[in-house]
């Protein structure tokens, strides 16, 4: 099959891909599997560190006590791999490396038994930029942290330097590259589950409103059109979260990936006036109370956090439209905190205030929005709202057959569930 994307020199951009045949909305441009990739520290765990899947009981690894598996299955899939790498954690007890220095571990390791199959890559490890000319002293200097951290993590499983290719032979470079290029693996509703290279992707250049969105199967990547795309047209993804105001999102990307975005959406500071509506005296607590918000949801202290959550945005009431970006981000933690509670009604209400602002700030086919859908889809199933839910799951899946595709499991549950409300209606 002809190749449906190319590698090209974008200009002002540097190297780029683009659409080598006319690409229809929801088509599979290309799918990938990583170089090398590893489960987040932070949900190390609740996923399984060979098919990142999320497991209430996983098994633990009695060597490293780190790594941990669905079952006996995983378990032996992943030793080959995890057989070298399992020593090293064993060192570094009772500490644990960050994900970057695993994950530039493990690059290191596969580099010493390389995949045939990676030879069809588009971009190669030694060509990816590590950004070092351009970054301060002191990034550098926490990434020369790092460098040590990996040094002394690897020690004689990488003595033989010299056998190394050349990307892999400087730690400082190496964990650079790896800071800047590594895409974040996430699970079918979008949350994190690990971090992974996939050489040839690096390739995409950023656009705030972009024409192709990304999509993890375990940790096979999908890149999917989510509009009409012309042959040479480029084929652009988002760097990073878009629900940031024009300047938050510039200097996430100047500190994380070293260049100023100039899209349409930043050029125009589209939805930057919406984003800040309502009455500022109001809406400057919400703000200020969104760090400790954040705090508790990481303790997952779900009560405290509920309760605090209610108390902010009662007090602000109609004074702050739903659409103000930190009175939607504060409904968003009450949804979590109230589904973690079961208090369904609640987690409703929530969800149902937070889908015409998804609505304007995820355009359609937007992954986010087609979750955030069933999401409140699967509240009022269960809350036997049937004829709403089977309307939300109808709106989701027009979404989601588009950025995930037919076949992939939130899609085929998503189907599942517009079965069953259909079945119901139709009695």
């Amino acid at each position: 099959m002809a190749p449906k994307l190319e590698r090209v020199v974008s200009p002002g951009k540097g190297n780029g891909l683009r659409a080598a045949v006319r690409l229809r909305r929801g088509e599979l441009v290309y799918s990938a599997e990583p170089l090398a990739c590893c489960v987040s520290s932070k949900l190390c765990e609740d996923v399984c560190h060979h098919c990142f899947t999320r497991q209430e009981k996983l098994l633990r690894c009695s060597q490293c006590k780190t790594a941990r598996y669905c079952n006996a299955s995983c378990q032996k899939r992943a030793w080959p791999g995890h057989k070298t790498e399992c020593r090293c954690l064993q060192r570094l007890l009772p500490r644990t490396p960050t994900d970057s220095v695993r994950l530039a571990a493990r690059l290191v390791l596969a580099s010493l038994s390389p995949s045939k199959g990676r030879s069809e890559e588009l971009y190669t490890l030694e060509e990816h930029e590590s950004h070092l000319s351009s970054m301060s002293e002191q990034k550098k200097q926490g990434l020369s942290q790092l460098a040590a951290m990996l040094e002394v993590y690897l020690q004689q499983e990488a003595e033989g330097r010299a056998s190394l290719p050349s990307s892999c032979r400087d730690p400082l470079s190496l964990i650079a590259k790896v800071t800047c290029n590594c895409f974040t693996i996430s699970d079918g509703e979008l949350q994190e589950v690990g971090v992974g290279l996939y050489p040839s992707l690096s390739l995409l250049n950023h656009d705030c409103r972009p024409n192709c969105v990304m999509v993890f199967e375990g940790t096979t990547l999908h890149l999917r059109a989510v509009r009409e795309i012309n042959p040479e047209e480029e084929l652009t993804i988002s760097y990073i979260g878009t629900l940031l105001l024009t300047d938050e999102r510039r200097v996430q990307l100047e500190e994380q990936y070293h260049f100023t975005c100039l899209c349409q959406r930043c050029e125009s500071k589209d939805d930057d006036a919406l984003m800040l509506a309502g009455d500022e005296a109001a809406w400057i607590k919400l703000k200020e109370a969104l760090p400790g918000l954040e705090a508790l949801k990481a303790e997952c202290d779900w009560r405290s956090l509920s309760e605090r959550c209610c108390r902010l945005l009662s007090a602000v009431g109609g004074d702050v439209p739903d659409e103000n970006l930190y009175k939607l981000r504060m409904t968003d933690m009450a949804l979590d905190a109230c589904i973690h509670l079961g208090d369904w009604e609640e987690a409703l209400r929530y969800g149902r205030t937070t889908l015409p602002a998804y609505r304007r700030y995820f355009p359609d086919p937007h992954p986010v929005h087609g979750v955030q859908l069933m999401r409140v889809g699967k509240l009022q199933h269960y809350l036997e709202h049937t004829q709403d839910a089977l309307d939300t799951f109808k709106q989701a899946y027009q979404i989601l057959k588009l950025t995930h595709g037919g076949d992939h499991p939130l899609t085929t549950d998503l189907l599942m569930k517009l079965e069953e409300c259909r079945c119901v209606t139709d009695e």
